[in-house]
């Protein structure tokens, strides 16, 4: 039922020249010769943008906590998101 599309008379042969536009492209694609071809999840390499994780001089614990409206041992302490149920 889902696939049935409505269409108006008389657009028929535009939407059959479509389709059948769409299968041959298909069928030419599957001519090809992909026998040596490596399956790829990108079509273009994807390279990572991001830099080496290296550990670097941060706040102490205390530092961080310093600012917070709220804390306690140890832990930012912020407001519940969950219903009491």
């Amino acid at each position: 039922m889902l696939a049935r599309l409505g269409i108006e008379p008389g657009d028929e042969a535009y939407y059959a020249e479509q389709l059948s536009g769409i299968l041959e492209h298909i069928d030419r694609l599957q001519q090809l010769d992909t026998e040596h071809i490596p399956p790829t999840a990108q079509v273009v390499e994807v390279a990572s943008r991001l830099r080496e994780d290296e550990p670097r001089p941060s706040l102490t614990q205390e530092e961080a906590l310093a600012n917070a409206p709220a804390a306690v041992n140890g832990f930012f302490r912020v407001p519940s998101i969950q219903e009491e149920t």
